[in-house]
């Protein structure tokens, strides 16, 4: 007999257990359709670039024992192709994008089989083999299958290209009337833990993590700083601030992906006459700012409305801001041809 059980008549009968409370799920469990607010279904199309070949979208599969699926080890890429004023679809940045993309690899020890000019070209007759006049590019370098463990140098590696429809990142509306934003409790990675300057896959968890905390609590967008409190960047994106008409972003020395779009921004503002500076911003002058916004292929020139429930200037987007995206629109897209360097005709 059990030392706390209690004798009725001639039974024994077992104290009476409690069944253990489940806690509710906390909402970073649950389903929340906010989370895929902005997402876009991506439309299937015809053809996918593999290892040198076009192959059929539904043909292009890798096994379940490719190594970069268990370990993150991997470089990727995100371009776009606009269709100008005049008809002509020109892929925007495309060398710069193609030579990240092998940094990337050199940062992570990794060698594609193929070269960059093969890259180019494949990124070029992906789009017309799926009748692209304008979409977006993913190239992809990752590890195949073979040896599992950490350490698998004799894995083949593998490239990718993959195309797709894709338009406004965060909404059409998000371009015209700027995003609402907050400080995620995630930071961007230490120079000492991580490569900022590489997008590398499993990098990203972290840009995942602060954007699904930012969506869950009802923001279009997350702004991480580093270890120190500084502003480093967006969970995909460069970030630019306004301040008594100077244009502001963290140096490349801060923990950000050196940006395609950012340096383009920079690049366009000195040709506008704009002054421009790159150095540390602290969270207190992100709030007093007269304007902010986000640049990257993805979000292309973003304006940010708000931040942690602070408005940014008058709540909308500001003249700088306006300026500066209407002629990175016009270069990338418009009739402005004052950079075809930075053009490849498809």
């Amino acid at each position: 007999m059990r030392q706390n059980s209690r004798r009725l008549g001639t039974r024994v009968i077992a104290p009476t257990r409690r069944r253990a409370r489940i806690p509710p799920l906390a909402p970073w469990h649950k389903p929340c359709t906010r989370v895929v607010e902005h997402a876009m279904a991506i439309e299937k199309l015809k053809k996918i670039w593999l290892d040198g070949q076009l192959v059929e979208w539904d043909e292009a599969r890798i096994h379940v024992l490719s190594h970069t699926l268990h370990y993150g080890l991997g470089a990727f890429e995100g371009i776009r192709a606009y269709r100008r004023a005049d008809g002509r679809t020109a892929v925007f940045r495309l060398r710069e994008h193609v030579q990240r993309l092998f940094d990337t690899c050199k940062l992570i020890a990794m060698q594609p089989e193929f070269t960059k000019d093969q890259v180019c070209e494949a990124s070029c007759e992906l789009l017309r083999a799926n009748g692209l006049t304008e979409g977006y590019l993913r190239p992809l370098v990752f590890v195949g299958d073979g040896t599992m463990g950490i350490y698998a140098p004799d894995n083949r590696i593998r490239t990718a290209v993959i195309s797709w429809k894709w338009g406004a990142y965060l909404g059409t509306t998000a371009l015209e009337k700027g995003v609402r934003t907050k400080i995620s409790a995630w930071v961007r990675h230490h120079p000492s833990i991580a490569l900022a300057k590489g997008k590398i896959m499993g990098q990203y968890t972290n840009s995942v993590l602060a954007k699904r905390e930012a969506k869950i609590a009802g923001y279009d967008e997350a702004i991480l700083l580093d270890l120190n409190g500084h502003v480093c960047e967006g969970s995909g994106e460069n970030l630019f601030i306004i301040k008594d008409g100077k244009l502001i972003t963290p140096p490349l020395s801060s923990s950000i992906l050196a940006g395609i779009t950012r340096e383009t921004v920079l690049q366009l503002a000195r040709e506008e006459g704009i002054p421009v500076a790159e150095q540390l911003i602290t969270r207190d002058q992100l709030y007093l700012a007269d304007e902010a916004f986000f640049t990257g292929t993805a979000v292309e020139v973003t304006p940010i409305r708000e931040v942690d429930d602070r408005t940014l200037g008058e709540g909308k987007p500001g003249p700088i801001t306006t300026r500066l995206q209407e002629r990175y629109f016009d270069v990338v897209k418009g009739s402005d041809e004052s950079h075809p360097e930075w053009l490849t005709l498809v």
